[in-house]
């Protein structure tokens, strides 16, 4: 539709030109956009972080942002977060570790969001015909944060897969984020433990971060085999 404006000359509202490209083109968008962000990340390998440390010109607060943005980018080009956790908490310790991986958590998950809900799920939507496809957009659009703060704290859904699924359902931003940012706290903090104490294995601390990594990880693979059965159509 067109508007006009004061002075009488018709132009494009934002709806009208959200609509230009149809559902399957901003799709496509979607995917070389996630392709040119995984491109990215192999030419730059962040994983060169945990061996070589940081640019020496980087130091103090700079370092910490500039760790946070390229944290957020790697989460939505789908690298694993549990690298970015460890690099987190080997570069600047446990607790600014924990606080700068959890600010590219949020981060990357409201791109990851922000990407999904514009670009792929007027198209996706439709496709959504499988009786687990059904399940999970409806457990996301009617109970988001309860949902997404489960995914979070039981890992087991591969991050990214999480993002883009809340996207295409009909959750909230704010369930969304708020739910990401408390759900994150726990494994992400037990990562940068990890990776802060990853010179001596045999501390204390180091095995007591291993076991809440993987106790969360066990717990919730077994919530996931008893809840199969109250899928439709079981």
């Amino acid at each position: 539709m067109l508007d006009a404006d004061r002075s009488g000359t018709a132009t494009a509202s934002p709806r009208a030109a959200a609509t230009l490209l149809s559902p399957y083109a901003r799709l496509s968008l979607l995917l070389a956009l996630l392709a040119g962000a995984a491109v990215c990340v192999l030419l730059f390998q962040p994983q060169r972080l945990l061996t070589h440390g940081l640019p020496p010109q980087l130091g103090g607060a700079a370092a910490a942002v500039v760790f946070a943005a390229a944290y957020g980018v790697c989460t939505v080009a789908f690298v694993p977060r549990p690298l970015l956790n460890l690099a987190a908490g080997a570069l600047f310790g446990s607790q600014l570790g924990l606080a700068t991986a959890l600010a590219g958590t949020v981060l990357g998950s409201g791109v990851a969001f922000a990407l999904g809900r514009m670009l792929g799920q007027d198209a996706l939507r439709p496709l959504l015909r499988g009786r687990w496809l059904k399940a999970a957009d409806g457990q996301l659009s009617r109970h988001g944060f309860r949902s997404m703060l489960a995914v979070r704290l039981f890992p087991g859904v591969p991050f990214w897969a999480a993002n883009y699924c809340a996207a295409v359902s009909r959750m909230g931003w704010l369930p969304f984020l708020l739910a990401t940012g408390l759900g994150s706290i726990p494994n992400t903090a037990a990562y940068a433990v990890a990776g802060a104490r990853a010179s001596a294995p045999t501390s204390p601390a180091f095995l007591l971060a291993m076991a809440c990594i993987a106790v969360p990880a066990l717990a919730g693979a077994m919530v996931a085999w008893r809840k199969r059965h109250r899928l439709p159509g079981r």
